[in-house]
């Protein structure tokens, strides 16, 4: 074995005394590359064919816990347990390819560390280069961070179960602010009523023996002054970490009156009602401060995380949900006494006349229970609705769903069953089914378990003989688990689209760099494997970045930025962006720009264009034509078209074109780079502007996309 070298030799010259291949390199890149590896902040270590430590900077040292010397001539496996191995990992990766992954590094003093590892073969010959990370401070960090997730998480839940265990308000509104006091641990919690004259009191009060209680005693208004009601109104939240800082600005007087309560910090979140706008007069405002949600410390002042500000806005809003099913609670019951005592006066106005029809209503009773039989089968709701929006008939899932009997709901308004936001929601296809239309749409309801579900609605008219419509047929079906999946599908085509960005642009970098020829001349077969890998990387970092825009776009974490725009320059700045590529493939690209003043966010229209000149320049021969035109329609629209003469779109796949991943020849497309969201993204984009995006095709003849987009007026 040769001599070891001292650790300020440089790599290359190493390498040369250890019998491998020489390296001309200037002598003033070796001046450069030696300081940089020394003072690396990342381990850097040179081993052999058998993961023997050949060289290592300093940063290696100290993460293997030894010095230069001792740690020289060390194999790498050694400091893994042996779950590393060094030649099976070297034999798994290909010649001039790099490997990652992570590994447990044990040191010689008994510490254990977690280590994010990149090996690089043959960075000469028979030497490899393996760069170490150390990540045990932020696995320990982000473990930490998820026990604080959950553990709040479980509190949550549990308050919020308390709250909706009961429909009284008075234990809802004390379970609330014991399990807060006993969250927070603070010395008092309580629940303030605020009065229409601007006076108040507390309601509700957990508070420690060793402090005075604040239960029922009356505020004056003095204290609570009204433009402290309209700013609380508004959602506005205090966490006070000491009453007597000068900084808070608290009037004089309050601090006095909050002195003989012991209190030296304080948290204030409102509890906001949100009233109907048919139960307010035009000059008020939709929200109403019904209460204030407290928290005091008394013993101390104290600094409010961001935690218990977030827990105490979650807990005010669940008090708000139970104060209006309280109110919603008190409202049916006196719906159903009128409902009764009209039921009543009709039942004895009718009486002969249900005596006369026992036969017909005996009959009819016979098939609605064989009806029932069937439907009570299904877990669906169905039901048939008349043209009065009232039931006439629905099936035992309404009370597994809803808790209502079929018997108290027939009869009953859609108003009166859904409650008014959900009515609100469902009124217009309420109306476009009595006007003779079959309607789909997907709504949000409340089960009596007070869960959310998502469920899939249809309504069927029904019209007689004589084309007038009686009423229709209901049928809904939960869909909440499909949407959960897909949710979880977007987010996992999300988070695997992040992580797949940052390693691409590196590779996509360094492929970049190897064909400039600075790091050596390649053999023409090395050259065209080079073309070849940059040409599908390039193509898999479009597909990351087209999914991540798709992604951003349909989850609406994005913010359309509309302003006045002229047609004519958007269509130039997309011909012009898109004209390298036209010559590229020998197509010409003709535009006929007109003035036409339009409001949308320009960035986002100049993306749908490219993507759409994009694909026709792919799909045309060469010597073929792209067009770009745009024209004014009647409707107060604008009409874009790109016309290409290519191989054309058959008709069956001309609206499924538009749906994500689907291409109208998916190997031909793939040889020409396509993604399959180009076009979806489009759609997206048109449809937040208000517009429609349509394609027409003629096979052999070439295809022509249309958007339009609304005129801007005055």
């Amino acid at each position: 074995m040769s001599k070891r070298s001292t650790p300020r030799q440089s790599l290359r010259t190493r390498y040369q005394k250890s019998g491998s291949t020489k390296i001309n390199q200037p002598q003033q890149e070796q001046k450069l590359l030696q300081p940089v590896f020394e003072k690396a902040c990342d381990a850097i270590a040179v081993t052999d064919d058998h993961g023997c430590l050949i060289e290592a900077n300093a940063a290696a040292c100290q993460l293997f816990g030894l010095s230069h010397q001792a740690l020289i001539g060390r194999i790498l496996a050694d400091f893994t347990d042996g779950e590393f191995n060094f030649a099976q990992v070297r034999l798994s990766v290909q010649t001039n390819s790099q490997q990652t992954g992570e590994l447990y590094l044990l040191r010689p003093d008994g510490n254990h560390r977690e280590v994010e590892y990149s090996l690089t073969l043959d960075v000469v010959p028979h030497r490899h280069l393996v760069i170490l990370r150390d990540i045990t401070e932020r696995k320990e960090a982000a473990q930490d961070e998820l026990w604080c997730q959950r553990q709040w998480v479980e509190l949550f839940s549990e308050v919020t179960l308390k709250i909706r265990q009961s429909l009284q308000l008075k234990e809802i509104l004390r379970a609330t602010v014991t399990e807060v006091q006993r969250i927070l641990q603070a010395d008092r919690v309580l629940i303030y009523q605020v009065f229409p004259n601007g006076t108040g009191k507390a309601i509700s009060e957990a508070v420690l023996p060793e402090y005075p209680a604040i239960l029922d005693l009356e505020f004056p208004e003095e204290v609570f002054p009204q433009e402290y009601q309209q700013l609380y109104a508004q959602g506005r939240v205090r966490a006070i970490a000491d009453v007597h800082d000068p900084d808070v600005g608290l009037a004089d007087c309050l601090i006095e009156f909050i002195d003989q309560f012991d209190i030296k910090a304080k948290l204030i979140v409102p509890i906001v009602q949100n009233l109907n706008s048919h139960q307010q007069s035009e000059s008020k405002s939709e929200n109403q401060l019904w209460g204030l949600l407290i928290a005091h410390h008394c013993d101390r002042p104290r600094r409010w995380v961001d935690f218990e500000l977030e827990l105490m806005q979650q807990l005010a809003d669940q008090i708000s949900i139970a104060l209006a099913q309280a109110q919603l609670l008190e409202n049916l019951e006196e719906v159903v006494e009128i409902r009764t005592a009209e039921l009543k006066d009709v039942n004895r106005d009718l009486h002969q006349e249900i005596n006369d029809r026992m036969q017909a209503e005996a009959a009819l009773r016979r098939s609605e229970e064989q009806l029932r039989l069937i439907t009570n089968a299904l877990p669906v709701l169905i039901a048939y609705v008349d043209k009065e929006q009232r039931y006439r008939f629905n099936n035992q899932a309404y009370e597994d769903w809803l808790g209502q009997t079929p018997a108290a709901i027939h009869g009953c308004h859609l108003k009166e069953v859904w409650g008014e936001d959900c009515y609100q929601r469902m009124h217009n296809y309420v109306e476009a089914a009595l006007s003779g239309h079959v309607v789909t749409y997907e709504n949000e309801i409340v089960l009596r378990d007070g869960i959310s579900r998502s469920v899939n609605v249809t309504y069927i008219p029904h019209v007689d003989e004589q084309k007038t419509v009686k009423g229709f047929f209901s049928l809904a079906s939960d869909i909440s688990d499909r949407k959960a999946i897909e949710r979880m599908k977007d987010e996992f085509i999300s988070v695997v689209s992040h992580e797949l960005r940052t390693p691409l642009t590196s590779l996509h970098s360094a492929l970049k760099i190897l064909a400039t020829g600075r790091l050596g001349t390649l053999s023409l077969d090395g050259q065209q494997m080079l073309a070849i890998a940059d040409e599908n990387t390039e193509r898999l970092v479009r597909l990351v970045n087209n999914v991540l825009d798709l992604q951003r776009i349909e989850s609406g974490k994005f913010t359309m930025e509309k302003q006045a725009c002229n047609a004519a320059d958007l269509m130039i700045q997309a011909t012009e962006a898109m004209q390298p590529m036209a010559q590229q493939h020998g197509v010409t690209l003709a535009t006929k720009p007109i003035n036409i003043q339009i409001w949308v966010d320009s960035d986002y229209i100049v993306q749908a264009l490219t993507n759409l000149l994009s694909n026709a320049i792919k799909f045309s021969s060469p010597g073929g034509t792209v067009s770009l035109k745009v024209e004014c329609l009647q409707q107060s629209q604008v009409l874009f078209c790109v016309h290409d003469e290519g191989q054309g779109i058959p008709q069956s796949k001309l609206e499924s074109i538009f749906e994500r991943f689907q291409q109208v020849d998916s190997s031909d497309s793939r040889k020409k780079g396509g993604t399959g969201l180009g076009l979806a993204i489009c759609r997206k984009i048109i449809e937040q502007h208000e517009g429609k995006i349509w394609a027409e095709s003629t096979l052999g003849k070439g295809s022509t996309f249309c958007f339009t987009l609304p005129v801007l007026h005055g």
